[in-house]
Order: C-alpha cells, then structure tokens, then sequence
C-alpha cells in the first residue's frame, strides 16, 4: 500500500460575518485547527515550524482561522514578511455554489497586534505585524501583484468558507498576470484531479491541501514581502483506498505558461533547496494517477 508524501476565540459580531482567527502557540492547541492536516500533523519547515512547535514564535504566528462559529482553515503567519508562510485545508468538494461579493470585505486579525481582541474590517490603518489594505493601494500599477490567496475561494466547499478566505492572512503580493494566469489554471486542474480521485472507500470527496509562498527580495509598499516562488500540494485516498498526491510550484513572475503536476518528493526537494529541510504530510511515498490528462480549466482568479 502506498501512503502520502512526504486562549480563547474571537468573538463574534454580531449581525456582521467577520472573520475571527483564533491566535495560537500551536495548531495542536485547538483540536479543530488540526483536522485541516494529514494525521492532524502540520508539515515541517526547517528554522520556521518542527514537530508542531513554532521555531520563533516572536516572527511566526499561528493562526486557526475562524468565521461564524466554525474554523475553516488554518495559517502559519510571517509577521516579518507581512504574509503567509503556508495556509492549510480541507477538500471536500462543492456542498453549494459560492459568489464572490460585488463589494469585497477584506479582514486583518487583531490578534497579531495585541491579543484577545476581535477581528476587524480590513481599513487602511497599517499594522505592525501584518499586511493591511493600504499596503495593496495601487499594486498594480506599481508592482504588477494583487491579492493572491493561498487557500482559494474556489477551492471553497460552502460560502461561509469562501467568504472565510478574504482575509489579508490569506493572501500574498502575486504576480496579476501569474494569478489570473497559469496559477488560477492549475487551481482548477487540481479540482478537478480531487473530484475525480479523493473519493476515499465511502464515496466522500476528502483531500489535504498545503498551499505555501517563499519569500522574495522585494517588497510592496515597502512593507510586505512579495514572494518569489508559490507551491502547493495535496494528498488524499483514493476509492480503492490508495493514496495520492500532487504538487505543484511556480515562479511568482509574469508567466503564460502552464504549471506541471509534479510530485510531492520533487517539491520537497525544490523547497528543500530554500529552507534546508520540508517535509510537506507526514509520510513519504507516492501512487500513481488514475488518469493521463486532466481537465482543463478557465476561470476567474480567487
């Protein structure tokens, strides 16, 4: 058989669906924040995240993310670089169809500044520790980046988790072109592979998603960080109870290319080249797909 590659909440305002993420020592802390990793183990990433324990937890910060009375995701925060180290969560496949608002609402977490506090609308106050919208005042025009999220909206199963996914902990300096481009493309690849594959031996579409950004050597508005590389992978159990897994990475950069589908080995070793040692899930090794194409998809970036 193969397997994969390898206190207290926010309260709630009411009457106003804001995104509330519980800031944590360790994802292990809430047991809820761990059901969006394989074996409820979060990956390892040499200097930054080893055997569940925040290796500087003045720099990173745990974040258990939380909108209306359910944790949807969960985040491992740069508070240096302004942006996400990796966000984490479950496919489960579509339960109902998701909108994007014609108004966006973004959030920031207060939790980050001063603790125990609500999260906020995002406004354009800057934040010591993290991104705000100020940051992303005219990206494009000066930087080419918008709002890339780590977890997606379409990857979203029901509209509270998508609407869960605006939150400026989600969300990196991505290259307008790379995200509307070859990075939304292959988000959609990747649902596709999932419905198609993550079936399990009950029928239920069931897949762990890691979705990371490296950092790079510029900044945006001279605050936050904007990646040189993005990657991502999942891994789940098939209907004849294999596992899989796929990965995928890209230069953050102006690119009308496709992503390959790589494995989680070779990303490992990609990553490795950055941070010395990653392990992405908790085991290593990997069974082949059950298809040699897959589907093609064009959508609208989230």
């Amino acid at each position: 058989m193969y397997v994969c590659e390898g206190a207290l909440l926010s309260l709630i305002v009411l009457f106003l669906p804001l995104t509330a993420p519980h800031v944590v020592h360790r994802f292990s802390d809430v047991p809820e924040c761990e059901q969006f990793f394989l074996d409820q183990t979060p990956p390892e990433i040499s200097g930054i995240l080893a055997g569940g324990n925040v290796q500087d937890q003045n720099r990173y910060k745990v974040i258990c993310q939380f909108f209306n009375n359910t944790y949807r995701f969960a985040t491992l925060y740069d508070t240096s670089n302004r942006i996400p180290v990796f966000s984490a969560y479950k496919f489960i496949g579509k339960k109902e169809n998701t909108r994007r608002n014609d108004v966006e609402q973004w959030y920031i977490e207060p939790q980050l500044e001063e603790p125990e506090k609500e999260m906020m609308l995002a406004n354009q106050r800057k934040y010591e520790k993290q991104a705000t919208l100020g940051d992303y005042n005219n990206s494009i025009n000066t930087s080419n980046v918008n709002k890339g999220h780590l977890f997606p909206k379409q990857h979203a199963s029901d509209q509270n988790t998508a609407n869960s996914t605006f939150t400026l902990t989600n969300i990196v300096p991505q290259n307008k072109d790379f995200n509307k481009g070859a990075w939304n493309r292959m988000e959609g690849n990747v649902i596709a592979l999932m419905n198609k594959h993550c079936n399990g031996t009950n029928g239920n579409i069931e897949a762990y998603v890691v979705t990371g950004a490296v950092p790079g050597n510029q900044t945006l508005a001279s605050r936050v960080n904007i990646p040189k590389l993005m990657w991502t992978a999942f891994c789940c159990k098939t209907n004849d109870g294999q596992w899989m897994s796929k990965a995928h990475w890209g230069e953050n950069v102006n690119t009308t290319g496709t992503m390959e589908t790589k494995t989680v080995t070779e990303l490992q070793e990609k990553l490795n080249e950055i941070y010395e040692a990653v392990k992405i899930f908790p085991q290593q090794g990997e069974a082949p797909l059950r298809s040699s194409t897959l589907v093609m998809y064009e959508g609208s970036a989230e």
